[in-house]
């Protein structure tokens, strides 16, 4: 399989859970301290680590620590190249997988 269906399908698994969809999208505004995304949500701090973990492996979010706590963002080279990505895949095109002969 080719790497980057491989690195697609990582982060189509990610965004798949709604909490780590709504984490989304409250860093496309900005930088958030982890206490501030906690704030959100009605769970413990080691379950919203296995979260940011997650994002972090898919490639979605960078962490930058800063004292006892750590900062979130998103990883917007990544976002763009996956971006980029599914549109290709959504798209015909003259080198397109359904025009090859089999």
């Amino acid at each position: 399989m080719e790497q980057k269906y491989i690195q697609n399908a990582k982060i189509l698994k990610a965004l798949s859970d709604p909490k780590r969809l709504k984490i989304v999208d409250m860093l496309s505004c900005g930088e958030l301290c982890a206490c501030k995304i906690l704030e959100e949500f009605h769970i413990t701090q080691p379950t919203l680590s296995h979260d940011m973990k997650v994002l972090i492996a898919a490639g979605i979010v960078v962490a930058r620590p800063e004292g006892k706590w750590i900062h979130y963002s998103l990883n917007s080279e990544n976002l763009h190249n996956f971006y980029n990505q599914l549109g290709i895949i959504f798209s015909s095109k003259p080198d397109c997988i359904c025009h090859r002969k089999v």
